[in-house]
């Protein structure tokens, strides 16, 4: 696993890609250990579970899906 400072740089750059993916701003690319992944509106939500994963390593707390009540 990656030090504190390395996986909050990529949570601020996977981040800002989803943004631009969602806006419909460009394919963005992200780059990181030799690996390079590109993500598109289509891929928006391998882009959401990446951040995620990152959120989990840095032990940030995300809210849980939303629940339905039924009576």
């Amino acid at each position: 696993m990656a030090d504190t400072a390395t996986l909050e740089a990529r949570l601020e750059e996977a981040e800002t890609a989803l943004h631009r993916v969602l806006t419909g701003e460009s394919v963005t690319v992200i780059a990181y250990d030799g690996h390079r992944t590109e993500y598109s509106p289509a891929s928006a939500g391998d882009l959401r579970r990446y951040i995620g994963v990152l959120k989990r390593e840095l032990g940030i707390a995300t809210a849980p899906g939303s629940r339905r009540v039924i009576f």
